[in-house]
């Protein structure tokens, strides 16, 4: 079939999907080009628009790059970003796939229902009210407090140690993105052919023996599919929850990538050394990504992309 053939067919679709092409393009691959000031002493008003100041600003090389890679504030942040990360890898990337598997088994679909619609609540409060939540539970002043304090004993202070500070802001990941991260679990064990339970269940498998030899080989592809993805967003684990609780429990615990940024480099207008720090970012992250999708290859998975 020829192209022409193709695009009368295919146009309705392709007039529909052509919003979100415009969107990606303008918001995502235009800012790109963004990316030269960070070899650039950038200064926007040099110039009277964009572009200008984009031609007028001097090249400095990798100037900004130095500067970032010689504060040691920088390594703390990649540090912390990088410690974060992997602690919710191994806590909190696999409890979607449990509670997608418990949801699965629950035999009443309204019970269901009701189960899904308040694990996925959280989801869409935004982390102003989430983290305002812990605080009243678990601040000094908060409801355990209260509750140990009327007991006789001394309250610790969970939000604003700086020790617990990795546990709690995957305790409040937790909380609000549970439920909607089980959702493509769902509905990837909702494509899984149900003959494969029954043929199971007459060569005397049982409940464990199913999970282990047809469901989990079902949701594999979709686990290393989001595994590789998240591990290229390992430097990027968010901004506004940890820029609401960096004067609670200080710098050098929640301090990240994105905090660093705001604060050394929007901040104080260091217009370049922002743009080579999100640079290095999206290198990384692009190296991880790579490395795992090999990796994946080699396990038999199809990962992001076939690599052939």
């Amino acid at each position: 079939m020829g192209f022409t053939q193709r695009l009368r067919r295919d146009w309705p679709f392709l007039v529909m999907t052509a919003p979100a092409a415009v969107l990606v393009v303008v918001f995502h691959y235009v800012p790109t080009l963004g990316n030269v000031i960070a070899f650039q002493d950038y200064n926007p008003f040099l110039g009277d628009s964009a572009v200008g100041s984009f031609l007028a600003s001097p090249w400095i090389g990798f100037g900004n790059f130095m500067v970032l890679f010689e504060d040691p504030a920088f390594w703390d942040a990649v540090v912390n970003t990088l410690s974060i990360t992997l602690f919710q890898l191994v806590f909190f990337f696999p409890l979607p796939v449990f509670l997608a598997i418990l949801l699965n088994s629950v035999v009443s679909g309204k019970v269901r229902g009701f189960v899904q619609s308040v694990v996925y609540l959280p989801h869409f409060f935004s982390w102003v009210l989430v983290i305002t939540f812990f605080v009243q539970m678990l601040g000094g002043a908060g409801l355990l407090a209260q509750v140990l304090r009327q007991h006789g004993f001394e309250p610790v202070a969970i939000m604003s140690n700086p020790d617990a500070f990795i546990v709690v802001v995957t305790a409040e990941g937790v909380w609000k993105d549970l439920g909607w991260g089980a959702i493509v679990f769902l509905a990837a064990l909702a494509a899984i052919d149900q003959q494969l339970y029954e043929s199971a269940a007459v060569d005397g498998a049982g409940r464990w023996r199913r999970l282990w030899h047809v469901t989990l080989p079902g949701l594999r592809p979709v686990i290393v599919l989001l595994l590789i993805l998240r591990l290229g967003d390992a430097l990027s684990v968010g901004f506004e929850q940890y820029i609401l609780q960096r004067d609670a429990v200080g710098r050098q615990a929640a301090e990240v990538l994105d905090t660093y940024v705001y604060y050394q480099a929007i901040v104080p207008q260091q217009w370049g050394v922002g743009a080579a720090a999100g640079l290095f970012k999206g290198v990384v992250g692009l190296i991880l990504i790579l490395v795992a999708n090999r990796l994946a290859h080699r396990l038999g998975e199809q990962g992001v992309y076939s690599g052939k």
